[in-house]
């Protein structure tokens, strides 16, 4: 796919995406019109459809969205990094591993300020994916390694979790659906919370696309182009978990969007490494506000938790792919 088509396809996703946000500030215990809608958005007048729009509906959809983006681009990343097409924040063991430390925070140090939660799952994150690495021989072994050591890591710190859990209370509701992944009464600061992280992420990516196209043929084709792999296999590495680091926190643990999205993005094959990238985060924009607008809307006056759409969604997806034979990342597949 060329340059024209894949600025063509992302500009038609991220249209596709702004129409889920909008139709996402419709339903809900108030029903609100189109009319209305357009209305509050151009002329903000602090009555109750404004307070619903601008301070309950439209930070929660965007916070959707931003998840969608950072997990995609992660899970883009260390799926490259590795040139291992079952690379994701759930299966390497990164999103159990940011999740554990920061419940563990929640629960024996109240004190510890919110703020700090995204560096603990960041330290979390690196310091599981470390372990699955090393188990999968540096993310170089047979996609089972990858897999098995990750899932090893993920149930390990998931038996971590569930014993605080018990140990929570009453807080234990709270939590549990926190952990099926929402965007539950999300608000403008729980975006502007996350978004620098996953602005790292993504920008980060971008910047160093040359440098990742090179990672995806082999570790000898990168040497031999001149890519240093001690300095940039440890900095691909951070950037692809500092979106989970940043998601995490707010939104808890989404499945599947970092596993399915990529390989979406390159079954269209566009042309280079920046344009896989930004399709990748448009396709991750859109799985999640449509999971997130079916979360919310689906058994009204209840909510379903996001993780579970989305777990239907790419479930059926990553067997499609696994089917058709489309699972794998530049050459290297199952």
């Amino acid at each position: 796919m060329d340059t024209r088509k894949s600025l063509v396809v992302i500009a038609l996703l991220a249209a596709a995406t702004l129409l889920i946000v909008f139709i996402g500030l419709l339903p809900g215990a108030k029903v609100l019109t189109g009319s209305d809608a357009i209305r509050v958005l151009l002329n903000p007048d602090g009555k109750v459809d404004s307070i619903l729009v601008w301070t309950l509906r439209l930070p929660r959809s965007l916070a959707a969205a931003v998840t969608g983006v950072g997990l995609a681009v992660s899970g883009y990343l260390l799926q490259t990094l590795t040139r291992n097409p079952l690379a994701d924040p759930g299966i390497t063991g990164v999103t159990a591993g940011a999740i554990t430390p920061i419940v563990c925070c929640f629960v024996f140090l109240p004190w510890l300020s919110s703020t700090l939660y995204p560096f603990v799952g960041l330290a979390g994150g690196l310091a599981a994916a470390a372990v699955t690495f090393w188990v999968s021989k540096g993310g170089q072994g047979r996609p089972l390694h990858l897999a098995l050591g990750g899932v090893s890591i993920s149930l390990f710190l998931g038996a971590i979790t569930i014993y605080v859990l018990l140990l929570t209370g009453p807080q234990s509701t709270s939590l549990l659906f926190w952990l099926s992944g929402g965007f539950q009464g999300r608000s403008w600061s729980h975006l502007s919370y996350m978004l620098p992280w996953v602005v790292i992420g993504v920008g980060g990516a971008l910047a160093l696309h040359r440098v990742i196209g090179m990672f995806a043929l082999s570790d000898h084709a990168a040497a031999g182009m001149g890519v240093q792999l001690t300095l940039w296999k440890p900095v691909l590495l951070v950037l692809g978990i500092c979106p989970v680091a940043g998601v995490a926190p707010v939104a808890g643990p989404v499945a599947f969007v970092g596993l399915s999205a990529p390989h979406i993005a390159r079954m269209l094959k566009p042309r280079g490494a920046a344009w896989e990238i930004a399709l990748c985060a448009a396709i991750g924009a859109l799985i999640v506000t449509v999971a997130d607008l079916v979360a919310r809307t689906v058994a009204i006056p209840k909510e379903l938790p996001v993780g579970i759409i989305t777990a239907l969604i790419g479930g059926p997806v990553f067997i499609y792919l696994i089917q058709r034979g489309h699972l794998q990342v530049r050459g290297h597949g199952l």
